[in-house]
C-alpha cells in the first residue's frame, strides 16, 4: 500500500491545473524585464506579472495577453468598484500607422469613446509591445489610495479607424475581472476564490 500512497501526489499533479505552465514557464520579457510574482488570469489568455516596491507604493506591471494584431487588448485597476466600468486600463493595439501603440482611459460605460487620457493614479511609465501573436503592457504606477488589494479587470476586443472601439458581451468578456493583492499575490477572479499565485525565484531581482 505504501507505493501507492506514494504515488498519489504524482498523479493528483498530472491532471491539476498548472499556474507555472501558463503563466511563468517560458516566459521572458524585453529590456531584460524581471518580475517578482505572476498571475494566470485565465480569461482571454492572459497573465498578469508584477513587482510591488512597498518603500514608495509602487508596482511595475506587465499584462500579457494573446490576440489578434488587428484587435486591442486592455487591463486596469478598478480604484472605486469592480469590472470595467470605473477602471482606469490602459490599452494596447495597432494604430492607423501600424506601430503598436499604449494609452489609458477611465472607461466610464459599455461604449466609451476612447481616447488617450489621465487617469486617477500617478503612471510613472507606460510601453507595449506585440510579438508571436501577444500583446504585452508595461507600465509602473502607484497603486491608488496606498492600497495592496485591488480590483482589476482586462478585456479583449475590436479595432476601427485607429482605436479601440469593442467588444463582445458575453463569455470570458464580461468575466474576466478579479482582484489581486500586490502585496501577498493571491488573487481571484470574478469575485471566486480560483487563486492563480506563482512566486518566481529570481536570484538576482530585489523587492
Amino acid at each position: 500500500m505504501r507505493p501507492a500512497i506514494l504515488l498519489l501526489p504524482l498523479l493528483l499533479s498530472l491532471f491539476l491545473p498548472s499556474s507555472a505552465q501558463n503563466c511563468a514557464t517560458g516566459q521572458t520579457f524585453s529590456n531584460n524585464r524581471l518580475y517578482a510574482r505572476c498571475s494566470s488570469l485565465g480569461r482571454l489568455g492572459a497573465t498578469l506579472h508584477w513587482t510591488y516596491h512597498p518603500s514608495n507604493g509602487t508596482a511595475d506591471i506587465a499584462y500579457r495577453a494573446t490576440q489578434a494584431s488587428s484587435n486591442f487588448v486592455a487591463w486596469g485597476i478598478n480604484p472605486n468598484g469592480s469590472g470595467m466600468i470605473g477602471a482606469n486600463a490602459f490599452f494596447a493595439f495597432h494604430d492607423s500607422s501600424g506601430a503598436v501603440k499604449v494609452i489609458s482611459y477611465i472607461l466610464p460605460s459599455y461604449t466609451p469613446s476612447v481616447r488617450d487620457s489621465n487617469l486617477s493614479f500617478t503612471v510613472h511609465s507606460r510601453d507595449a509591445e506585440y510579438s508571436n501573436g501577444v500583446y504585452t503592457i508595461y507600465v509602473t504606477v502607484d497603486l491608488p489610495g496606498n492600497k495592496t488589494t485591488l480590483n482589476t479587470a482586462w478585456q479583449a476586443g475590436q479595432v476601427s479607424g485607429g482605436v479601440p472601439v469593442h467588444h463582445a458581451t458575453s463569455g470570458d468578456n464580461i468575466l474576466s475581472r478579479g482582484s489581486t493583492n500586490f502585496l501577498s499575490g493571491e488573487s481571484s477572479e470574478n469575485g471566486g476564490g480560483n487563486s492563480r499565485l506563482h512566486r518566481k525565484n529570481l536570484s538576482n531581482h530585489h523587492l
